[in-house]
């Protein structure tokens, strides 16, 4: 049974508010307003809950129209406050842009860095070069999980994925304070779905005008999820 039993609207309205919410600087309210504009009555707090509920099933459900990563990894953790206090997000991506994964964590230590990585191999390749920063927990996670990857972490060498961060930031200002861990992993992992179809990294919407690549890739999410 699809995923969309038992909901008031019909998926392509849930799928755009989602698209909405996670493509664009937008507050829930925002995308409310946007809503009605066209017609539909939903509520602010309503279109939270459908992000929190449909946006994992949107990354599972395009998994398998993944690209493989590219094999030279660089490999970072920003700051987002939560309930006001500052947490982590890990973050990888690959030399031709694609974000490898994400984490959010209370804490950045060993424990969080292992966890982010052993979530980011079942991704499907184990790189050949990975760029840190010069975090001290990093050596010793490369030599227990990646012992064949050279591990590089001079200055300057990691801007990729800083410069990455940015857009990331640039979508969770509007927010006005982010309260779980778990809004900032649903919310971080969609993110990072939509960079990914919009730069080419998925086989969806491939046959439609890249303008229009994103809009066709979640119609056919929507189908499948």
């Amino acid at each position: 049974m699809s995923e969309f039993a038992g909901f008031r609207f019909p998926p392509e309205v849930i799928v755009l508010a989602v698209r909405w919410y996670l493509r664009f600087a937008l507050s829930y309210r925002d995308v409310e307003e946007l809503l009605t504009e066209r017609g539909l009555d939903v509520d602010h707090v309503t279109i939270y809950r459908w992000v929190q509920r449909f946006t994992p099933l949107l990354v599972e459900a395009a998994r398998p129209c993944r690209h493989r990563p590219g094999d030279r990894w660089f490999v970072d953790e920003t700051y987002v406050k939560v309930a006001g206090r500052w947490t982590y997000l890990y973050r990888a991506v690959d030399q031709y842009g694609q974000v490898i994964d994400v984490l959010a964590s209370t804490r950045r230590d060993q424990a969080a860095a292992r966890r982010f990585f052993v979530r980011a191999l079942t991704q499907g390749r184990r790189p050949v070069e990975v760029t840190t920063d010069k975090a001290p927990v990093y050596p010793r996670i490369l030599d227990e999980l990646l012992p064949e990857a050279c591990h590089v972490n001079a200055v300057r060498e990691n801007n990729r994925i800083e410069a990455d961060h940015g857009r990331l930031k640039a979508r969770l200002r509007p927010m006005r304070g982010l309260k779980r861990l778990r809004s900032v992993q649903t919310i971080s992992a969609g993110h990072a779905l939509i960079q990914n179809i919009r730069r080419g990294h998925y086989e969806l919407g491939i046959d439609t005008n890249p303008q229009l690549r994103l809009a066709a890739a979640f119609t056919e999410l929507a189908v499948a999820v």
